[in-house]
């Protein structure tokens, strides 16, 4: 009986020594923490457009605005940084930049302003300013008007994190502007290759 048990708990161990455990993200998981990718805006051609839309596509997702002037930039040229490193995955991909200033981002500024970064793979989302608090508040995104200058200008203060949905829609990471570019690509390419995705 003993000898058994033994031989039981042997094959046990024997099998948990194959097995290899996952390799650490490199990014914030958060699988199950926030919902899957759902909203309901206009693209940057007029269209309507769902979190449906981007079915099969591992999803970049961005909160920002045309006018931003210098977070905005500097992480849509960080992207475009991180789908070259993608290589050939980069069409597996879209980067969606959802406006949080819809006042001023109309579809055909937001269709001028993403298209300079990439014409392939990102494209711009507006809507009502109800329907842009539903999503931020969906992925618990803050965001604030700042007050006016004298011409009337303003800027918005919004939270700077790329959340990547994978093709089937599910929240996977959030990447900040402390992760570097590497670690970006480098988690990037296994949640456009995980076989659960």
């Amino acid at each position: 009986m003993r000898l058994r048990r033994f031989i039981v708990l042997l094959s046990l161990c024997a099998l948990a020594a194959c097995s290899k455990p996952a390799e650490p993200w490199q990014l914030t998981d958060v699988s199950g923490h926030l919902p899957d990718l759902d909203f309901s805006l206009v693209d940057d051609g007029g269209a309507p457009v769902t979190g449906q839309s981007f079915a099969g596509k591992t999803t970049l997702v961005y909160f920002g605005y045309t006018h931003c002037p210098d977070v905005c930039p500097e992480t849509m040229a960080r992207l475009m940084q991180v789908l070259q490193r993608v290589g050939a995955d980069a069409d597996r991909t879209r980067i969606v930049f959802v406006s949080v200033d819809p006042a001023r981002d109309t579809p055909a500024l937001l269709r001028s302003y993403v298209r300079a970064f990439d014409d392939r793979h990102a494209v711009g989302l507006t809507g009502t300013e109800r329907a842009i608090e539903s999503v931020a508040h969906r992925y618990r995104i803050a965001y604030q008007m700042e007050k006016r200058d004298p011409n009337g200008e303003y800027e918005v203060t919004h939270s700077s994190a790329v959340y990547i949905f994978d093709a089937a829609g599910h929240a996977r990471l959030l990447a900040t502007d402390h992760d570097s570019i590497d670690a970006i690509a480098n988690d990037l390419k296994r949640v456009i290759h995980a076989k659960d995705a």
